[in-house]
């Protein structure tokens, strides 16, 4: 009867890791890029509408996952801009930007300014923050900044923001992205 137990529990532990084997992937230079970005995926991220006003004063932005800050003193930031990404142009070259941090109510307009559609702020509301970009009500958080530096990232542009002003309401949770879609903090 041991012997049978010990083999019922060796076969249930072959199962569990050929279970666990399915959802384990792996990425080497040279490899499908979509097991890259898959493995990226794996890093919960908050999600931020970047925007700004064009060289015509018009408004220009879209969604964002790659922001982080870089740096205390002085205060700076930095989001990866897709360099064929219809706003890009306008982001790199305006001398202020916005990163405004979406809350969990503001997925429709993460999905929005994620898309190619022309009138992002048409359904929107915003207002121009103090040194013009515009500014999404009810964000969680909002950084106002100047541009600081771009860099080259290979297929983005690396665009640091020095932080003039910083607005945040506590009180809402955030929107996160996560293996492909929209998620939620969930507490214990």
């Amino acid at each position: 009867m041991a012997a049978l137990s010990r083999l019922a529990m060796t076969v249930e532990r072959a199962i569990a890791n050929g279970m666990a084997e399915a959802t384990k992937g792996e990425y080497r230079t040279g490899h499908d890029p979509r097991t890259l970005r898959d493995a990226l995926g794996c890093f919960a991220t908050g999600v931020t509408v970047v925007t700004c006003l064009n060289d015509k004063g018009d408004p220009a932005g879209l969604t964002v996952n790659s922001f982080t800050s870089v740096s205390l003193d002085p205060p700076l930031l930095l989001v990866c801009l897709h360099k064929k990404a219809a706003s890009a142009g306008a982001l790199v070259a305006a001398s202020h930007f916005a990163v405004n941090v979406l809350q969990t109510g503001q997925q429709p307009a993460s999905i929005r300014f994620s898309t190619r559609d022309e009138d992002r702020f048409g359904t929107t509301p915003w207002e121009c923050g103090e040194a013009g970009p515009p500014i999404l009500r009810d964000s969680m958080g909002v950084f106002e900044c100047e541009r600081h530096a771009v860099h080259d990232g290979g297929d983005h542009h690396i665009l640091i923001g020095k932080v003039v002003k910083a607005s945040f309401d506590a009180g809402l949770d955030p929107l996160l992205f996560f293996r492909g879609s929209y998620r939620r903090l969930h507490f214990d």
